[in-house]
């Protein structure tokens, strides 16, 4: 019609975007910002992190091969001697950046330090079971049924460790392993709480029901409510997974199924709260009882892990960069008195480099 102009259509190159082309990210020199390791690959198995963890690693008995540290943890008093004695035990402690940690840990909060460990230890049901024998007092145990998020392992094991728990019966099938996920949230009481790594969890059940332990499981359909069951005698507390909760075949095996009421609309309560609720209402039926004013809580005992076998190190992780080895002194450096310590500088101030120059450096720790 009159008025409009005729529809031309243009060439198909023509209708093309001038968007520039996409640039490929260069996969050996990421770029330098932290998000760029945020979503690494997954941490190795025999890595753990975290202030608490490892504070407790490296005061247990546990073996260390090496340590990847920051400059901040040389002004930490509490891991000062802590790494001194690491060093003069002939682990290898390098000195490295923040953004190299986020890469051996896969991104996650590691506040500074990672080790590299042995596994581990865990023992067999008939030891935990005989170390129980002579505890002074009837034994609790926690068994896992289908628990296979470490973040709820590890916050279950936090929790049984601080209540009061004598051990831990672990499936080695549908369950978390001992990771380094599980020690950061379990927040070092990986090192205390005797873990028993079982084939057949139901058969386990058996056993200890065969020793006189009473067997009770949490399940939202219980016939007993927790304020009324019995928690008394040498007891095992059984937990499931927060999808199906406990199997049919363990049910069978439990001689009490509790519920803990719940008043609100929310249907259910995550794993491990349940589980820190029934072991606070047994801490608060036993010893608990015997606590007034600001008296302490009595010391636990529970079961020695048996000595573990004198196993080679293993090779040292490949680094994505270059780090200077560590080598231990000759002679262990005598324990200095606070007052006489001097204050260790950093390693930008040591070398005379400029701090932004330093913030990628990798250096050995003059302990």
């Amino acid at each position: 019609p009159q008025g409009r102009g005729s529809f031309q259509p243009r060439p198909y190159d023509d209708r093309r975007s001038e968007r520039p082309a996409p640039v490929a990210v260069d996969a050996v020199n990421p770029p330098p910002s932290g998000e760029s390791e945020r979503f690494g690959a997954a941490p190795a198995d025999d890595l753990i992190w975290g202030r608490h963890s490892a504070q407790a690693a490296l005061e247990s008995d546990r073996p260390i091969h090496r340590i990847w540290c920051t400059a901040e943890m040389r002004f930490q008093p509490r891991f000062l001697q802590l790494l001194r004695e690491a060093k003069a035990g002939g682990v290898l402690v390098e000195e490295v950046t923040w953004a190299r940690l986020g890469q051996l840990t896969g991104g996650a909060v590691h506040q500074g330090i990672v080790l590299q460990v042995a596994a581990a230890d865990t023992l067999d049901l008939e030891s935990l079971i005989e170390g129980c024998r002579d505890l002074g007092e009837p034994p609790l145990l926690m068994a896992l049924d289908g628990i296979t998020d470490p973040h709820n392992l590890g916050a279950i094991v936090r929790s049984a460790e601080a209540l009061g728990a004598h051990g831990l019966v672990l499936p080695q099938r549908r369950s978390a392993g001992l990771t380094g996920s599980v020690a950061k949230v379990a927040a070092g009481a990986l090192e205390h709480l005797p873990v028993a790594r079982v084939v057949n969890l139901n058969r386990s059940l058996d056993q200890l029901k065969q020793e006189g332990y009473r067997v009770v499981g949490l399940a939202g359909e219980g016939s007993v409510s927790l304020s009324e069951a019995d928690l008394e005698g040498p007891l095992v507390i059984v937990t499931g997974s927060e999808g199906s909760g406990l199997s049919m075949l363990t049910r069978k095996h439990c001689d009490q199924l509790v519920r803990i009421p719940l008043r609100g609309s929310t249907p259910s309560l995550n794993a491990s709260v349940a589980t820190a609720m029934v072991l606070f209402e047994v801490a608060r039926r036993g010893w608990m009882k015997q606590l007034s004013g600001n008296a302490p809580a009595p010391r636990i005992v529970r079961p020695a892990m048996p000595a573990p076998p004198a196993m080679p190190a293993p090779p040292a992780m490949p680094a994505s960069e270059p780090l200077a080895d560590l080598v231990p002194d000759p002679e262990p450096a005598p324990d200095p008195t606070p007052e006489a310590q001097p204050l260790l500088e950093a390693p930008a101030l040591v070398l005379g480099l400029e701090p932004h120059h330093a913030a990628g450096f990798s250096a050995d720790i003059q302990l």
